[in-house]
């Protein structure tokens, strides 16, 4: 059993869509990440409480909250981006969420041995408040942050080693970064992961596809889930374009078309999903 959750913004910016998207594909859980045109760390305590009422009255839970921490540049100041994680975590608690997306550190290019340690002071503060709050911050990994390769992502989680440290897996950012998702980077993290990212993309142009349609080894993934008895969740982020085969589509459309590939894979494994 997996639990089908997903960035619901790149639906629409209107919760509403948002919601009635989710709910015709059988989603009850969404990944939190905008609505109305903000950044979930931009909400008002307002704002949060207006979107918790609309998910709480139409029976639906926020799977993480899908901030953008961890994407500012390793040189740029650190204490209001410190601030940014503690209205995180206090976004979480509201919304009763049990994980908080987060990155680690644009660094210039080449120099990731130069601003390691800065990288692991900066992620340990973060986690810090994940640890005195019960959340568990989960890293993505993505091209041009510290993390962006198995074995930088592995020495983040192996340094920090806390419970409020794990991977998100995204087999789509690994294969963007040239790094073959199963081969290379799942043995070195897969004590790691509690959360996993769906997308797919080629390798050499790096497009990003449905899953399955690309070289992110989604199907390999699955059956390794399934040997591990993984029951958490798996993040839709489509990142689909209306051009070529998909000219003319909505992003309503086009993150339909996401998770009917995604159903199809598991379908094939013989995995069932909420």
């Amino acid at each position: 059993m997996v639990i089908l959750t997903g960035f619901a913004d790149e639906i629409s910016h209107d919760l509403e869509e948002q919601l009635n998207v989710l709910e015709s594909e059988g989603i009850r859980h969404l990944e939190l990440r905008g609505v109305w045109g903000k950044n979930v760390l931009d909400l008002t305590e307002e704002d949060a409480a207006r979107v918790k009422a609309r998910l709480d009255e139409r029976g639906f839970r926020v799977s993480s909250i899908g901030s953008p921490l961890g994407k500012i540049k390793i040189t740029d100041d650190f204490a209001p981006h410190y601030e940014k994680a503690r209205y995180a975590v206090k976004l979480a608690q509201f919304f009763e969420a049990p994980f908080i997306r987060t990155f680690s550190f644009y660094i210039p290019r080449g120099e990731a041995d130069t601003y390691r340690d800065e990288v692991m002071n900066r992620m340990r503060a973060i986690t810090s408040l994940g640890e005195e709050a019960g959340v568990i911050f989960v890293h993505e990994n993505e091209s041009h942050i510290y993390g962006d390769i198995g074995e930088r992502c592995q020495d983040l989680l192996d340094t920090i080693q806390s419970s409020s440290l794990k991977a998100a897996f995204d087999p789509a950012n690994f294969v963007q970064c040239h790094v073959k998702p199963m081969s290379e980077a799942y043995p070195l993290l897969k004590d790691h992961i509690a959360y996993i990212h769906i997308k797919d993309a080629i390798m050499g142009s790096g497009k990003v596809v449905p899953a399955g349609h690309g070289d992110g080894e989604v199907s390999e993934l699955i059956q390794q889930l399934i040997a591990t008895g993984y029951e958490g969740f798996l993040s839709l982020e489509p990142h689909l374009h209306a051009k070529d085969e998909y000219e003319g589509l909505s992003r309503a459309e086009l993150f339909i078309v996401a998770v009917r590939a995604l159903k199809k894979l598991l379908k094939e494994h013989d995995v069932v999903w909420s």
